[in-house]
């Protein structure tokens, strides 16, 4: 049985994971005959996967400062995630709606990584 701590990265992972499906199913939606969108679809594909490969990692690491730092990575993996939806939806090359709802998700996900890292620093959020 699982203790009440280990539930919270249990559901993130799952999280992140169905994210980064969501993802791949959104890129395969957008126009392949778009050289610019397919570029941004590639940068977008390898950052926003790479949100939830950090955070397996860092279960991986050998000590709170590794955790700590795989952690960062996925944050700023999520904030680039960020930047590619945000151009997407802005120059037109992606449904809107779509793209506003993975933009939620990521920003939520971005504010889960980053509440956690605060609290691994031992620093209040204010």
């Amino acid at each position: 049985m699982q203790n009440n701590n280990s539930k919270p990265k249990i559901e993130l992972k799952k999280r992140v994971y169905l994210y980064a499906l969501d993802i791949i199913k959104f890129i395969d939606g957008l126009s392949k005959n778009d050289f610019t969108a397919q570029i941004i679809a590639k940068q977008l594909l390898r950052s926003a996967t790479s949100i939830g490969a950090n955070i397996i990692e860092a279960q991986a690491g050998s000590t709170k400062r590794d955790f700590t730092n795989f952690f960062n990575y996925a944050l700023k993996s999520a904030n680039e995630s960020k930047f590619w939806l945000g151009l997407l939806r802005d120059s037109a090359k992606a449904d809107r709606s779509k793209t506003e709802i993975l933009l939620q998700e990521t920003t939520e996900l971005a504010n889960i990584l980053g509440s956690s890292i605060l609290t691994l620093r031992g620093k209040k959020k204010f």
